[in-house]
């Protein structure tokens, strides 16, 4: 549990300078078709940062839920729509920076193709 101003002690995974390990977890519902955005989401972010480990995982009807170091930072179910990939990848800076994570309320609308 994060509680105020982390000083960095204690990591002890060899933190390169001030960069800090994230990990990003991407829970989605798979009949909701969601699995193509989460695909292209965790290709952005490889792009950007090749070293981040990023994983999927199955969810509720309707979830797009996005955690980075166990922290929710974004919510489908809440937002209503998927995060723009430059609001998650200035998450990911932050984290990296060891600065606290925001929730990410900018959301664009899912695709609808009737």
């Amino acid at each position: 549990m994060s509680g105020g101003a982390g000083t960095g002690t204690g990591t002890g995974d060899g933190d390169n300078g001030a960069e800090r390990r994230v990990r990003i977890v991407v829970e989605y519902c798979e009949p909701c078709g969601f699995e193509a955005t989460y695909q292209e989401l965790a290709s952005a972010v490889r792009d950007e940062y090749p070293d981040i480990e990023i994983e999927s995982r199955l969810g509720g009807t309707g979830a797009f839920e996005i955690e980075i170091n166990g922290q929710l930072v974004f919510s489908k179910l809440e937002n209503g729509g998927f995060p723009y990939e430059k609001d998650l990848i200035e998450a990911i800076r932050r984290a990296r920076n060891g600065e606290p994570l925001e929730k990410i309320t900018n959301s664009r609308p899912p695709c609808v193709i009737l």
